[in-house]
């Protein structure tokens, strides 16, 4: 789905409304349920067993004892999509989980996601599903928060989680935000073997904002060859006629 955020205008769009798995584009909404909850930014919150990935097995870089505030692990869960950081998100929310993830569905239908189903923060579960077209919503709402704005675009930052590694460099899983041909408000990639590669996007093409939500992309560099293809068509049609 390609869509401009302004004149609510579908430039493009291709299986827009087949609901799949979104990976880790979950955690726009994990981080829209935390800023709305208002909790503490700089709360220090330890990183638990409980937050370890025992549905995929998947590594982190922050071992169970680190502690970071609520706002570091928001940023590392929006720019690297640091798993563990989401759990741990979703795991002290008021309520814990399963509140969190009550809140994430509430949340999706007040957006008009009717396509779309939370079931845990990480994105590592295949049922946590959308369509594209809800994607194109949610990506649009969050581009209405200065903090998913500021974290999702960050090209890298660095946290020292109190242990003996020291200081953890982190980079943003989207190299485009590195790029001088792009303009990016928010952004977010995801990867399941269900879901393929996935980029969404709300980015300033022409003077236009537009969301990009790419799913299932099963090269390693198709996505963001596609939307430097998107953005590329966008720029080559702007003077034959309004995008």
């Amino acid at each position: 789905m390609v869509f401009n955020a302004q004149n609510e205008h579908v430039i493009y769009d291709k299986n827009a409304d087949k609901v799949m798995p979104i990976a880790s584009i979950t955690k726009l909404m994990t981080a829209i349920v935390t800023l709305d909850a208002r909790l503490a930014p700089n709360e220090i919150i330890t990183i638990e067993s409980a937050d370890v990935d025992k549905l995929k097995y998947t590594t982190s870089r922050l071992p169970v004892g680190s502690k970071l505030s609520r706002h570091e692990l928001l940023k590392l869960s929006l720019m690297s999509s640091e798993n563990r950081a989401a759990a741990a998100l979703g795991r002290t929310y008021p309520g814990g989980t399963k509140a969190f993830v009550n809140a994430m569905n509430i949340k999706a239908k007040q957006m008009g996601m009717l396509n779309s189903r939370f079931v845990e923060p990480t994105g590592l579960s295949s049922n946590n599903v959308a369509s594209a077209r809800d994607l194109a919503k949610l990506v649009a709402a969050s581009n209405r928060y200065t903090v998913i704005r500021e974290f999702s675009t960050a090209s890298q930052h660095s946290v020292s989680p109190g242990n003996k590694r020291g200081q953890l460099q982190y980079v943003n899983s989207n190299s485009l935000v590195r790029s001088q041909n792009w303009t990016i408000d928010v952004s977010k990639t995801g990867y399941l073997n269900e879901a393929g590669r996935c980029l969404v996007m709300h980015a300033k093409i022409s003077g236009q904002p537009v969301v990009i939500v790419l799913l299932n992309s099963w090269g390693k560099n198709t996505r963001i060859g596609d939307a430097n293809r998107v953005r590329k068509w966008i720029e080559s049609n702007q003077n034959r006629k309004q995008v």
